[in-house]
């Protein structure tokens, strides 16, 4: 799975708002009460500059159409909001991945992998706090995906 360039930057934005006093470590139980705070607020975080930036592009769709008189310069122009729109679209389905861990987090299930039911490790989570399977899971399901696509 690719990550956008805007994807990781909102992920560091919302780093940003987390104490620097704070990183979940190996030497602290798994998922415990401090781990789960972090990640709580992590995907918190996460989700409000998602709709921050998304907020940003509305407000510059409501502020005019494109009217680049020259056909050039407003082909790219178009080009450049079908980008942003696509964009968008990609941080809306991942809006709705942040809300499904944060429902994970609650029920306990925050953490684990839903294939295995292994940890699926602290590294991979502060990367990608909404991951759901282990590396391992992961390139399991890729590979048949792959598989089932070559077909």
């Amino acid at each position: 799975m690719t990550t956008s360039h805007d994807e990781i930057e909102n992920l560091e934005k919302a780093k940003s708002a987390i104490p620097e006093d704070y990183v979940p470590s190996d030497d602290e139980p798994y998922m415990g009460e401090k781990q789960l705070a972090y990640f709580r607020v992590l995907l918190l975080e996460w989700k409000r500059s998602i709709h921050d930036a998304s907020d940003q592009t509305l407000q510059s769709l409501q502020d005019g159409p494109i009217r680049d008189a020259d056909l050039n310069d407003r082909a790219s122009s178009e080009t450049d909001w079908s980008i942003e729109l696509r964009t968008r679209d990609r941080q809306r389905k991942l809006i709705s991945k942040i809300d499904s861990s944060l429902r994970r987090l609650e029920e306990g299930e925050y953490g684990y992998c839903e294939i295995s039911g292994d940890p699926i490790g602290l590294k991979r989570l502060i990367a990608r706090p909404v991951a759901t399977m282990t590396v391992e899971a992961q390139e399991a399901h890729e590979r048949r995906e792959k598989i089932s696509r070559d077909d």
